[in-house]
């Protein structure tokens, strides 16, 4: 089944015509709003260099399960 959307708003304009397997693979820089200065934070830190890794990060889904509870109520 093939996904399709909008990433205009979520990644720079270099990704918005690649597959998702390539934009999970690109830099996290490659999100919209993320500097490298920022991805080279997140790269320090926690070692996370994609927006893969970003996405399947422990702490990030764990903050990301506890908002989504919350927003439920």
């Amino acid at each position: 089944m093939a996904i399709t959307g909008d990433l205009s708003k979520i990644v720079d304009k270099e990704y918005q015509d690649k597959s998702l397997e390539e934009i999970a693979a690109a830099p996290v820089a490659a999100l919209a709003g993320i500097s490298e200065a920022g991805a080279k934070h997140l790269r320090d830190a926690l070692g996370i260099k994609t927006i893969g890794e970003l996405g399947r990060n422990k702490y990030f889904r764990a903050s990301s399960a506890i908002v989504d509870l919350l927003d439920a109520k």
